[in-house]
């Protein structure tokens, strides 16, 4: 089927004739034949590289080009960034949304495509944002993930919300890994089309001794290292491929990458491979990224959310180029991102899954990472392959993950403390004025359609109801429910009713402020992941409570201390974080990348804007404080500082610079005047902020002006009121 021949915009048509896109692809065919265009929906479970994301990008065109509006649903703000990049350029408003979890984004309603991750389409349809109702088509990419403990709430939540807001709206799920896609489609109303077609041949084995394991035979790998990950990744590198490493630990993904980096010494040189690594050791602060740069620069790398995000994305773009030649990662770079290799090595088969200690990985997740396997275009085949402990495991490897489905998606609807924050938003947002609405809207959820019985559901629905009450978050009168002032503002700032609760009541109850106290308090919440504790914390946290613990509004609770600590621990590092301490100290100390400490950062400062919109309801005293505590997380400054970052341009670094220097405010700032400050910042930055003071005169030159006009025109609504004459 001609691409030529389709009902898209010409644009699109050009774009992917210029790319050498003219054909469909067999799985993308059947999408067409199964009414893509004519407004059907369909579930579109076919294997990674077969071209999903290109189905639904000419469906959304096609839409476009009728009047629709379409909304792109992702499960990473990585992958956001990824789809926004290759969606642009190509004829349509492309925006993309992925920020501050309490604003209503009005302005993306100009736009004809919207890309958003499940949790911040949720806060917008919680803010009641205006656009959602004109959205005609909705595409939601990794499907599957309406199963994951974490997500799968939020994203079964939103999906169903939009459905039952938009009856006519189409709906296009995309996966390569779904059990049991029938039941899916079937929930959606949707059509289904499957297949195993690949633009590139993936071939699943077995390493043992040398050798590779396929249903269809075996293959010999030459053995240059004692150890066999290296023995594959060498392999695939020697015959001009490209390697990656799946392993179930960052640390361990660090150490194949040094030991990769070693072997490739003699093997891989290239001037862009040195260009990369001093880009990163140019803003490298911490050893592990002075590592990082020494294994680029011969073509290995690692990757993994401790790096800071630019690090990720210019490891990712040495690798689409490819210049690097092996990464080495946790699974989370098999989530979505475009980074498909001749050879996906699966090194590590099990994975530290809490109260189960050590246990086997997901059947889906072994089948996202062997679905990179395969550059389409450039490899004649793909290998994902597996490391066999002994010969007896070979053959089980083959039944446990090539053999095998992966799971089928389950609702993850009834695990504990999910649905209380969604109830809440139900309430709030008008789609449930009582218990018989709340229920007609639970029934079309995943969990309603696949469940005959919703016993389970309705007890969690009655507990959570109960504690929203005797929270004054909602009125039940009879069966009507009514969400309050408080309840209404914390649905608003998307965090959890249990952390709303926390944080008002231990501000309710505290006799003052402390910066402290307010970060422990937050850092305790389920909505802020905590650092985990190693053996070595306990002594400086057992010193740091016997110096400060009275200035916490939380006591240690004894049946929960270690929860308790990681509290305390967290906070310190971001109390670290507002003293101005270095990043390379913090790293350091708490035994974190800077990539965990921007995300630390970033939640924290969202808990901390919801505490000040909370102390401005129920402790009005505490606000202030609050507020600046908030630039202060953000920012990662100390009190002094916060009239010189309220100037655009100026951040941390160069406040400290201008404070040390004497100059504390806006009005010492034009004090010293441009000469003074250019020595300092340099010239450019000067002058920039000079003009902001001459924009800002203006403006109150303008409105002073204006506000006199004001006054003329109230004092001369007549003649008689002319010149103060009476009537």
């Amino acid at each position: 089927m001609k691409i030529a021949s389709l009902p898209v915009p010409a644009p699109l048509i050009a774009y992917c004739e210029e790319k050498g896109i003219t054909d469909l692809y067999p799985p993308q065919a059947a999408c067409v034949d199964e009414g893509i265009f004519s407004g059907k929906s369909l579930l579109v479970a076919i294997p990674t590289a077969s071209g999903k994301t290109l189905v639904a990008e000419l469906a959304m065109h096609a839409q476009v080009a009728n009047g629709g509006k379409c909304l792109y649903i992702v499960p990473l703000r990585a992958l956001a960034g990824e789809k926004f990049r290759e969606f642009s350029g190509k004829g349509v408003k492309v925006g993309i949304s992925t920020g501050d979890l309490d604003r209503r984004d009005e302005f993306l309603g100009a736009n004809d495509i919207i890309i958003a991750t499940s949790e911040k389409v949720d806060s917008l349809l919680r803010n009641r944002t205006p656009w959602l109702r004109e959205v005609t088509l909705l595409v939601v990419d990794e499907v599957h993930l309406i199963a994951s403990p974490d997500r799968g709430p939020t994203l079964e939540m939103v999906i169903t919300k939009l459905r039952y807001r938009i009856p006519d709206l189409q709906v296009i799920a995309l996966s390569a890994t779904i059990g049991n896609p029938k039941k899916l489609a079937d929930w959606f109303g949707a059509g289904l089309v499957t297949s195993e077609w690949r633009p590139v041949d993936l071939r699943q084995g077995v390493f043992f001794r040398g050798k590779i394991h396929f249903h269809q035979g075996e293959r010999e790998v030459a053995e240059p290292s004692k150890t066999e990950d290296l023995n594959l990744c060498i392999d695939t590198i020697e015959e001009g491929g490209q390697c990656l490493v799946f392993v179930n630990s960052r640390r361990n993904a660090e150490g194949f990458a040094k030991r990769a980096a070693a072997a490739f010494k003699k093997r891989v040189k290239s001037p862009v491979l040195e260009e990369y690594a001093a880009r990163i050791l140019e803003s490298a602060t911490t050893d592990q990224e002075k590592v990082l740069a020494a294994c680029i620069a011969t073509g290995s790398a690692f990757h993994h959310a401790g790096l800071r995000r630019e690090f990720r994305e210019l490891i990712e773009e040495g690798f689409l180029k490819g210049e690097i030649r092996c990464i080495s990662s946790t699974p989370t770079l098999a989530a979505g991102l475009n980074l498909p290799a001749r050879r996906v090595i699966i090194r590590d088969l099990l994975r530290f899954s809490g109260a189960e200690g050590m246990a086997p990985i997901p059947v889906g997740e072994y089948h996202q990472m062997a679905g990179r396997a395969g550059r389409p275009h450039l490899d004649p085949y793909g290998e994902a392959v597996m490391i066999a402990k002994n010969e007896q495991s070979i053959e089980e490897l083959f039944e446990r993950y090539i053999d095998a489905p992966a799971e089928p998606v389950v609702s993850q609807c009834t695990r504990s403390g999910a649905l209380c924050s969604h109830l809440l938003s139900l309430i709030a947002t008008g789609f449930a004025a009582d218990r018989e609405a709340l229920s007609r809207f639970l029934v079309q959820t995943f969990y309603g359609f696949t469940h005959a019985s919703t016993k389970a559901l309705d007890t969690i629905v009655d507990q959570s109801l109960e504690f929203l009450a005797e929270t004054e978050m909602i009125t039940e009168i009879g069966d009507l429910l009514q969400a309050t002032e408080y309840g209404a503002l914390v649905s608003r700032l998307y965090i959890d009713p249990l952390s709303a609760e926390a944080i008002s009541g231990a501000m309710l109850q505290a006799d003052g402020y402390s910066d402290r106290a307010l970060l422990q308090v937050v850092c305790s919440t389920s909505d802020m992941p905590a650092l985990y504790l190693k053996s070595k914390d306990l002594q400086y946290l057992d010193k740091f409570l016997y110096e400060h613990g009275d200035d916490l509004w939380q006591q240690v609770p004894w049946e929960d201390r270690e929860q308790f600590y990681r509290s305390v621990k967290t906070a310190m590092l971001l109390s670290d974080y507002t003293d101005e301490v270095p990043e390379a100290i913090i790293c350091e100390r708490y035994d974190v990348g800077p990539g965990d400490l921007y995300a630390a950062v970033t939640n924290v400062t969202w808990l901390i804007h919801a505490a000040a919109r909370l102390a401005a309801m129920f402790r009005e005293d505490l606000a202030p404080a609050v507020r600046e505590l908030e630039i202060c997380t953000s920012q990662g400054i100390r009190r002094e500082l916060l009239p010189l970052v309220r100037l655009k341009g100026i951040g941390r670094v160069r406040a400290r610079r201008l404070f040390n220097n004497g100059i504390t405010d806006p009005a010492a700032l034009q004090e010293a005047g441009f000469d003074r400050i250019s020595s300092i910042l340099g010239s450019g930055v000067a002058k920039s902020l000079f003009s902001q003071f001459d924009e800002k005169q203006t403006k109150e030159r303008k409105d002073d002006l204006q506000g006199s006009s004001e006054q003329m025109k109230k004092a001369q609504t007549s003649l008689f009121g002319f010149g103060g004459c009476d009537e």
